[in-house]
This record gives structure tokens, sequence and C-alpha cells, in this order.
């Protein structure tokens, strides 16, 4: 597709700060998904979402979708427009643990389709917004070691094949890497 863009990488490898400097240099009206549910307990969370609150300009209108990534897109401006996601890996979880996600679900994979189903019908819905360019974040997961137990197991598993969805369909894909965008698609032509 020729209106997305991937962006991966690790935990603090400049993957955010990459994808808003593309919404600034698009002068196009921004509009910034978040798909980080608010957890009043968990104070170092807040400070998260605050930092990332406070890099973004005014004038970006922010989304807060936790758990609505699709009807969130539906209601996207029909005219051009940047559209920000941040981040796919949160949404993942977000898709796999519920509105609960302290207890987790009994058998992660009982998930499995209907979290599938969820990424194609984004990808669908991408496809059909033409007057937007999408930026989509999202963690490589595929790099560390296999997790010990089944729920994170099942969370690498889920959110490597997401991923791997996404950037067959995104027309470019990029690595961060120590604040470093390394382009992986489409590729040099030597």
């Amino acid at each position: 597709m020729r209106n997305l863009t991937l962006i991966t990488g690790g935990v603090r490898s400049g993957k955010s700060l990459f994808a808003e400097s593309l919404a600034r240099a698009s002068a196009l009206p921004v509009v910034y998904i978040a798909t980080m549910p608010v957890l009043p307990e968990d104070s170092e969370q807040q400070t998260r979402i605050e930092r990332h609150r406070l890099r973004r300009p005014l004038e970006w209108c922010t989304i807060e979708a936790p758990y609505t990534l699709p009807e969130s897109i539906l209601g996207l401006p029909t005219t051009p427009t940047f559209c920000l996601i941040d981040c796919l890996s949160v949404y993942v979880s977000n898709l796999i643990l519920g509105d609960t996600p302290e207890k987790g679900p009994p058998d992660p994979y009982a998930q499995e389709t209907k979290l599938f189903n969820e990424i194609d019908r984004i990808v669908a819905l991408i496809s059909q917004q033409q007057n937007t360019n999408f930026v989509i974040v999202t963690n490589e997961v595929g790099s560390g070691v296999v997790p010990d137990n089944a729920l994170s197991r099942a969370y690498r598993d889920f959110l490597g094949l997401s991923n791997q969805t996404m950037a067959q369909e995104a027309d470019n894909v990029w690595l961060t890497c120590s604040g470093l965008p390394l382009r992986l698609k489409p590729q040099a032509n030597f």
C-alpha cells in the first residue's frame, strides 16, 4: 500500500521520534492515534504517556484508542491527512489482555483468531483511506530470548506475525537502531 509506512525497532530505539519527524515534515494535518490505555495505578506508565503528549504539537489531533483502532481509522477525515499510530505492539497486547490486563486471558491463544481478524480489518481500512498517509510504530520482538511463560510467548508470536502482515502491505518499512532509521523497504537497487 502506497499510503502505509511501518517503523519497527527495539525499545528506546527512536521509533516514535522518527515517526513524529515524518509527521512534522508532511505538511498535512496530523491525527495521532495512541493505543496505550491509561492505568491510574501505574505512575511510571503515566509519566511515559505524558512525555509522549508533551512532544506533540498542539495542532495535532490526538485520539486515545486502546481498544478501538479500526473505529478510529474509520472516523478519520476524508481530506488529505497524516495518521500516526503509536503503537501496534501495545494494541496487540490490549487485544490479548482485554480491558482487564492485570488478569490476562486464561489461554492467550484463545484470542488468536480474533486478533488476526482485527489486524486484517485494520489493513483493509487503511487501504480504503487513500487520502491518508499512515505511519504505524511497532516493536521488533524477534531478536530477543524465548520468553519463559505462555502469555509472553503468545504475545511475541502474535506481534511478530502482525508485524509481518503490516510489513508485507507497507510500501515503506524502517528499522530504528540507536536512534538511526534504516530503510528496509523499498530496497535500494544496485
